[in-house]
């Protein structure tokens, strides 16, 4: 990097993604008089999966008996890998802070009584109240400016260096805690929201030692219009599905989980929503879930009376479970001053081995990210010296550019493909059965050997493409090597040779490492549960 182009800044906090995570990281590590930075690879406010739709949120009154009611089922739905404490820990939390974004001018739904009703936010006016809350708390916005790598010494991490897609300068913030909100890795399969979300904090992460947890609960898709982007399918229960000849497989109702991987593996699957059959069921929909459709729309399709295809589109860890591993309440990695939170983090502790979907998923990234947001700047401001007076390093290994021993350049579009040929198609990933998976993982080895000293195209895409295509590989290798070592079926997990759950895999499962990568189960507190 040159020293001329590069832009240095200092702060006791350095916030990498600008979802709802990192705002809340952001703001939460300024609460506590922190000097706070925030970098994302595109827009806060506008980027990032929750942005352009909207959100369920685990919004419960502060009853007893109602809360633990509702923390034990997802206890037993979790294949009880979560700790019902920090369920109870996420309910609080997302009460108090649902209180704040009211304070803020969110403006909730109410009932016939007038009393607010906290349980879902609009991505769009959630973000934008978000930003400017962020602003207002002093910390500084880098919008556009995507991390590339860590920066650390024997203190721990330092910072992080990146690039301005704008401007093309290079940047770096020393900062003496990190908190990576990166989101989770949808491999860039085109669901709305999700060409940030590649797994770079999960690469940046583990380049200095972190170790990743819960890779395994990673075989998620979600229905879309096969034109389409728009991944929220709730409105399919109003739908009949048919097959190309116009054979009804579906007539209507809730489907069963298997049931779109099923019929898409053997042909074209349509839908229609004729069950939504009056104006009134029509409006109702259309006001509930405006964004599902715009697509049809712009197709010219009435999707109320003329079928529409489907398909499946891969979400990986952004609705999946895993991500860095948590070593305690403050959202710490097991790296000095790095913390996680949202998709970046794994989601364990609350969800266990099933996925999250939007409530849970939502209410982690508003609770994971005020509690790391405020461990960082304690964490930060506890070591008594600034970040100007260290001298951190560069952590990139893979994919970065400047190598003067470089063989080749990565070509980080063919990479990319490589990799979704792997972890998209339903018969690898979906439908797992050990002998495809380690078929699969050996190709996936044989690539990153291909990458060692590439060097990422000098360009600012160059850049910036290469690390994404690194960070995918990289993610899938582990999600590969945490499922083929558990020889189970778990909640999302389900393996052809392991049709059964067996009690004595009632542990999680850490990765670490690169060329050899390191999978070990990690034993946690088990709670009984009382079934009423």
């Amino acid at each position: 990097m040159s020293e001329i182009r590069t832009k240095k800044r200092q702060a006791d906090v350095l916030v990498i993604g600008g979802g709802p995570a990192g705002a809340w990281a952001a703001w939460s590590a300024a609460q506590q008089g922190a000097k706070v930075i925030l970098a994302d690879k595109g827009y806060l406010g506008s980027s990032g999966a929750t942005a352009p739709g909207g959100t369920n949120l685990l919004y419960l009154p502060p009853d007893a008996e109602l809360r633990e009611k509702a923390v034990q089922q997802r206890y037993q739905e979790s294949g009880y890998l979560a700790e019902p404490a920090w369920i109870h820990r996420v309910l609080d939390q997302v009460y108090e802070s649902l209180l704040l974004v009211e304070s803020w001018g969110y403006p909730f739904r109410r009932d016939e009584n007038g009393v607010p009703l906290r349980d879902h936010l609009q991505g769009p006016e959630y973000m934008k109240i978000m930003r400017r809350q962020v602003s207002r708390a002093g910390v500084t916005i880098l919008d556009q400016s995507p991390a590339l790598e860590l920066l650390s010494d024997e203190h721990g991490v330092g910072g992080a260096r990146g690039i301005n897609r704008l401007t093309g300068e290079d940047w770096e913030v020393r900062a003496n805690a990190v908190v990576l909100a990166t989101g989770g890795c949808a491999f860039l399969s085109k669901g709305l929201g999700c060409n940030v979300l590649t797994g770079d904090g999960y690469l940046m992460a583990a380049e200095l030692g972190a170790e990743l947890s819960g890779m395994e609960f990673t075989r998620q898709y979600a229905p879309s219009a096969a034109f389409g982007t728009v991944t929220r399918g709730r409105l399919l229960n109003w739908a009949t599905y048919t097959a190309e000849d116009g054979t009804v497989l579906q007539g209507g109702g809730p489907r069963a989980g298997d049931f779109l991987p099923n019929m898409l593996s053997k042909g074209p699957v349509y839908a229609v929503l004729n069950h939504a059959d009056t104006e009134e069921k029509q409006q109702i929909l259309r006001k509930s879930h405006a964004i599902f459709f715009l697509p049809l729309d712009r197709a010219g399709i009435d999707p109320f009376k003329e079928r529409f295809p489907l398909t499946l589109r891969y979400e990986g860890t952004v609705r999946g479970t895993g991500g860095i591993r948590l070593t305690d309440e403050s959202c710490a990695s097991s790296v000095p001053g790095l913390y996680a939170a949202g998709d970046a983090a794994t989601r364990e502790r609350v969800t266990g081995a099933k996925s999250g979907g939007g409530a849970f998923n939502a209410s982690w990234a508003i609770s994971s990210g005020t509690w790391a947001g405020a461990g960082a700047a304690t964490h930060a401001l506890a070591l008594g010296r600034s970040a100007a007076g260290r001298n951190p390093q560069p952590a990139g290994r893979y994919g970065v550019a400047g190598k003067a021993s470089a063989a080749a350049e990565l070509d980080a579009a063919a990479l990319v493909e490589a990799v979704q040929r792997e972890v998209f198609p339903l018969d690898i990933n979906y439908f797992r059965s050990e002998p495809v998976l380690r078929e699969s993982l050996a190709r996936l080895d044989a690539l990153w050997s291909g990458i060692q000293g590439a060097a990422a195209s000098p360009t600012v895409q160059g850049r910036v493409r290469a690390r994404e295509a690194a960070a995918m590989l990289a993610t899938a290798r582990w999600m590969y090597a945490a499922a083929l070592a558990r020889k189970e079926s778990r909640g999302l997990h389900r393996f052809l040779e392991y049709p059964e759950t067996d009690p004595l895999q009632q542990h999680r499962l850490t990765v670490s490492g690169f060329d050899h990568i390191h999978v070990r189960p990690e034993a946690f507190q088990h709670q009984e549960v009382t079934v009423r």
